[in-house]
């Protein structure tokens, strides 16, 4: 992961003519897969305030979650009809084969899966799951809610270090 934020950092780098680096942040902590993981290794490679990015991660990595909860059964049925049907099909496979691990705990099982951060986990595929297994999508949310803030904390250990942070 580090690699792929190392190349975005590089790629679209203020010191390149870009964009700012709270907006590369903010917008690696949008993206699935990297969301507030990479967000935060790219704001310790930037050398920002912890602070500042912690918000500009927890922001950018909230902002889909209501769209992917109530929006995603209807744009994959679209999708499902044009030449995307195949990454949508893909999509879905890779979300049900670690649904199980939300399954069996319900939307405890959705706040650690959501707030580990481990690969293939975050709440980009965890709401895809939610969705998938038919879950509320309020309590869904309260659930991914809960997931990124432990995530972000976690994160914030790992990427600024222990020490950094409170200094």
């Amino acid at each position: 992961m580090e690699a792929i934020v190392k190349f975005f950092v590089d790629t679209f780098g203020a010191d390149n003519g870009g964009i700012t680096r709270e907006i590369i942040v903010f917008l690696l902590s949008c993206l699935p897969i990297l969301e507030l993981r990479g967000g935060l290794l790219a704001a310790s490679l930037l050398d920002l305030p912890p602070f500042t990015s912690y918000i500009l991660c927890i922001i950018g990595n909230i902002l889909p979650v209501p769209f992917i909860l109530w929006f995603i059964e209807f744009i994959f049925q679209k999708w499902k009809k044009t030449r995307f049907r195949k990454g949508i099909e893909w999509l879905e496979n890779k979300a049900n084969a670690k649904k199980e691990k939300i399954e069996k705990f319900g939307y405890l099982g959705l706040v650690l899966f959501v707030g580990i951060p481990l690969p293939g986990t975050g709440a980009w595929t965890g709401c895809l799951i939610a969705v998938l297994l038919g879950m509320d999508k309020k309590k869904s949310f309260l659930a991914t809610l809960l997931g990124i803030f432990m995530a972000s904390i976690i994160m914030m250990l790992v990427s600024f270090g222990f020490l950094k942070i409170f200094i």
